[in-house]
């Protein structure tokens, strides 16, 4: 079947998807490093945060638990969604430095539609944060951390793709509007930071509210959070509507708002040159 647009078959579009993917997937297996990162930050906060805030950061029942948990029970929908951010953050610095050495260059003068390329590049990104998170859990199995029923590992998937598309379009979307890698790196810091602690990752957000009203609206306006309880209640079988709502949203906000940016007739990458 022929594309009325551009005049490519489908089996054409398979290849280049595959290729994007199959690139992104060589560049993490050389990079054991990347690896071994995503999966040290979320255990240092598992087995060191965890273990010193267990008794000071109590939680209480609240959906979807129906018991009381642990509180490295209770951050861990957090940390998956942590790994993913790092993740999406990652890939899209991958892209700075790509277009600098003239490799995203090249793929975006291609032939193929930007929209495809775009897409087959956060498709990429996302598979790979996928396979970090269950990795992540593979090793919280072990500390007896693990959904009520095995069910649970597939119920999530879902959440963790969606999950990773939201953060991955957001990247894709900063990384537009920076020239430098260098000047990316610095951003990277002033997004993922504010996001992963005004969050539920940590504590509940009647603890918030308690302590302070403004903390826990900003808390409610931030897409991370929306992201971890989307997991979270996932993780349990479960589904949190008003969170499967709003990272629906700024997913397509992102991703539209990187496609834009990325076209060359009224992008950023225009106007800065890029």
């Amino acid at each position: 079947m022929t594309s009325e647009t551009s005049g490519f078959t489908a089996r054409q579009y398979v290849i280049c998807l595959s290729g994007v993917v199959w690139r992104e997937a060589l560049r993490f297996l050389h990079q054991r490093e990347r690896f071994v990162s995503a999966l040290v930050r979320p255990l240092v906060w598992l087995f060191i945060f965890a273990a010193g805030f267990r008794q000071v950061l109590g939680v209480s029942i609240i959906p979807p638990y129906e018991t009381y948990v642990l509180y490295e029970v209770y951050i861990t929908p957090g940390l998956m969604a942590m790994i993913q951010l790092f993740n999406g953050m990652q890939s899209s610095l991958s892209m700075v430095y790509d277009r600098e050495m003239g490799n995203m260059r090249t793929l975006l003068v291609s032939p193929f539609p930007r929209w495809f390329l775009l897409g087959a590049k956060l498709l990429a990104g996302v598979a790979v944060s996928i396979l970090q998170v269950y990795a992540y859990l593979i090793i919280a199995y072990f500390w007896e951390i693990e959904p009520p029923t095995p069910l649970g590992y597939l119920t999530v998937l879902p959440a963790l793709a969606l999950a990773g598309l939201m953060f991955g379009a957001l990247g894709m979307l900063l990384s537009s509007a920076i020239k430098q890698l260098e000047n990316f790196a610095g951003v990277m810091n002033f997004v993922i930071f504010p996001m992963f602690f005004a969050s539920s990752a940590l504590y509940p957000l009647w603890r918030v509210q308690e302590s302070s009203p403004f903390l826990y609206w900003a808390c409610l306006a931030n897409p991370f959070t929306h992201a971890v309880e989307l997991i979270r209640f996932a993780f349990y079988e479960k589904i949190s509507w008003d969170s499967l709502a709003a990272v629906a949203a700024y997913t397509t906000v992102f991703a539209v708002g990187a496609l834009i940016a990325y076209d060359p007739a009224k992008g950023m990458l225009t106007r800065k040159g890029g």
